[in-house]
């Protein structure tokens, strides 16, 4: 429960309609409670009129009354109306009360049930602006699942405590709370003997209702798993279509299915107890009421109509009462929901910035001073005293094997991450008294693994712009050697391109991705192995429009490939994390070194492809 003190932030917040609701919960419950009273007026009015006003009869009919029940009451004997006119009366009372009651039920749901979607809109707002917050390495070492999980299932769970469970606890206190004191006031006796069964209601419901939700729990994971194999299938048919392993993945399916049927049998044998042990508890207390009232009754002690009376109270308390099992589950599971929100809310992200960072303008210089880095997640020591400068409007390019560093170097540029040693000047300000946002806001960035939003293609070029602009989004299409292909689409740039981009090439994805980071026209921009999916010819153009579009600008190019046709001020080639050689294009073929070898690779290889072609 003490993980569900962290929401009194939001009661308070909508403290009137938190208040507003506990009245209108109180009232509804009044105005339904005056009908077992007005219900035993009737009972006793009949039973006095059909024994001619015996004097023994009329005495043991006299009765406790609200005093709102009491002037109704006064009302109608006073005019001395026959049984058959009283009787009518009381029915129309009985329609009003039922009215009024419901108005205020609706007013109930109205003010308690708005305020939880309020809360739910607020904590999910809460919890996906803290996602933005976060940095890479926590997305890295935490299931996508899980998170989903936490902003979803959790905060509906929490949205059903501060709604229902909430509301529900309010109407049982004012339901038992008038209840009993009418029934005690009637009579004390009776009483007990009516309530006897109702406790042990209480824990069969708890009881049956902890075993449900430990089988409900079990069967959505199940269901997760059985929809998870369900959708890799779907998304990879074509791979097990290529290795015909349609029937082993049939198996696997119908596998997880017969487990999920299992377990969906077993709690629907669980939830056969729960509604006939309800009825038999609930008729217990009816039987017991009859039968006792029946004694008292032929005693003399009592009128018919407090049998009625008491009937009537046992049904309004059967719901609140069954219900307790059910609230105390609710509780329980949004405590444990808020416990794993909570964890994750007090998760702060390691880079931040400083209290005294400024937003300052990049001019395009950029300095790494014996820059060492371990990604803490695995241990891989991916950069060793790397130095280097580049000064601004020089174009460099970053070469290298696969691990051997160069992703590593733009996601310390963009400050996802923080080295472990050394520095990283921006201007010859370390890049640490930046403030983050405005540091990265200054840099165009084409990742490796690209990633496209299901959205039209304009609206995923100008990801980027505050105001949409077709003419810009055009424009760096062109700079891509995109625009003639978007073209071609049946709605050119209103095309939506699917999850991912899944309806693209790889090609058409990473040119959207460039042309996406050159809308920005910042004074750096960072090419991360984003040609790899591109045809020689195609590379060629976009080299060549990169060209005229980086002119003056500071541009780093990170490749595994070698672009002799782009004319580099400086060329470095890492090696397990560290600088193996730099220099620029001729320099390095002179040096007849790891790049020269490289370059010789790629032409053997670039000759062997157009022989094959041939």
């Amino acid at each position: 429960m003490k993980h569900l003190k962290s929401l009194n932030k939001y009661f308070w917040k909508y403290k009137w309609l938190f208040f507003l609701g506990i009245i209108f919960i109180v009232l509804s419950n009044y105005f339904r409670i005056l009908a077992p009273q007005v219900t035993k007026y009737v009972l006793n009015t009949v039973e006095v009129s059909l024994s001619h006003n015996n004097p023994d009869v009329i005495r043991k009919t006299a009765t406790h009354y609200d005093p709102l029940v009491n002037l109704f009451v006064r009302k109608l004997n006073t005019d001395n109306s026959s049984y058959k006119t009283k009787v009518l009366y009381s029915g129309i009372t009985l329609l009003v009360l039922a009215l009024i009651s419901g108005l205020f039920m609706f007013l109930m749901r109205q003010t308690i049930i708005v305020m939880s979607r309020h809360i739910e809109y607020e904590q999910k707002n809460e919890i996906f602006k803290h996602y933005q917050t976060l940095d890479t390495h926590f997305y890295k070492t935490h299931n996508t699942g899980d998170l989903m999980n936490r902003i979803s299932e959790d905060v509906s769970r929490v949205r059903m405590y501060v709604g229902p469970a909430v509301m529900y606890l309010i109407n049982l206190a004012a339901t038992i709370g008038f209840s009993v004191t009418y029934m005690v006031n009637e009579n004390k006796e009776l009483t007990l003997y009516v309530l006897a069964p109702l406790p042990i209601l209480a824990f069969t419901i708890y009881y049956v209702n902890t075993i449900i939700n430990h089988k409900a729990d079990k069967i959505q994971r199940l269901l997760s798993d059985l929809t998870t194999n369900a959708q890799e299938s779907y998304s990879g048919i074509r791979v097990i279509k290529s290795f015909v392993q349609e029937k082993a993945m049939l198996g696997f399916f119908e596998k997880n299915s017969e487990e999920y049927r299992t377990h969906s049998i077993s709690l629907a044998k669980t939830e056969a107890i729960y509604f006939p042990s309800m009825g038999l508890l609930i008729g217990l207390s009816t039987l017991i009421t009859i039968l006792i009232g029946g004694i008292y009754v032929i005693q003399g002690s009592i009128g018919v109509g407090v049998i009625g009376e008491f009937i009537m109270y046992v049904l309004l308390l059967t719901f609140p009462v069954s219900a307790i099992g059910w609230t105390a589950s609710m509780i329980q599971r949004a405590a444990t929901s808020q416990r794993r929100i909570n964890e994750f809310l007090d998760t702060s992200p390691s880079i931040k910035s400083k209290k005294e960072a400024k937003e300052i303008t990049l001019r395009g210089n950029i300095e790494f001073k014996k820059v060492d880095f371990i990604y803490p997640h695995t241990g891989i020591h991916a950069i060793k005293d790397f130095s280097l400068k580049i000064n601004k409007g020089e174009k460099v390019a970053v070469i290298g094997k696969t691990g051997s560093g160069k992703s590593t170097i733009a996601q310390l540029l963009l400050r996802m991450y923080d080295s472990q040693k050394g520095e990283i000047l921006y201007d010859g300000i370390d890049i640490k008294d930046f403030e983050l946002k405005s540091l990265r806001s200054q840099i165009s960035y084409v990742p490796q693994d690209v990633f496209l939003f299901s959205d039209s293609v304009e609206n995923n070029i100008g990801f980027a712009l505050k105001d949409p602009d077709k003419d810009k989004v055009i424009a760096a299409a062109r700079s891509a050697v995109v625009a003639k292909e978007i073209d071609h689409f049946p709605g050119k740039y209103q095309t939506m391109i699917g999850e991912r981009g899944v309806t693209l090439s790889g090609g058409q994805k990473q040119r959207i991705s460039i042309a996406r980071a050159l809308i920005k026209e910042h004074e750096i921009t960072i090419f991360d192995d984003c040609l790899s999916a591109v045809d020689a010819k195609t590379e060629n153009e976009i080299i060549s429009n990169l060209y005229e579009y980086l002119h003056k600008k500071t541009a780093i190019i990170i490749t595994h490939r070698i672009f002799s046709l782009f004319n580099f001020d400086k060329i470095i080639v890492l090696e397990d994390g560290a600088i193996a050689e730099q220099g620029t294009h001729q320099s390095l073929l002179e040096i007849n070194g790891l790049y020269a070898e490289m370059y010789r690779r790629q032409q053997e290889q670039e000759k062997e492809n157009l022989s094959l072609i041939k």
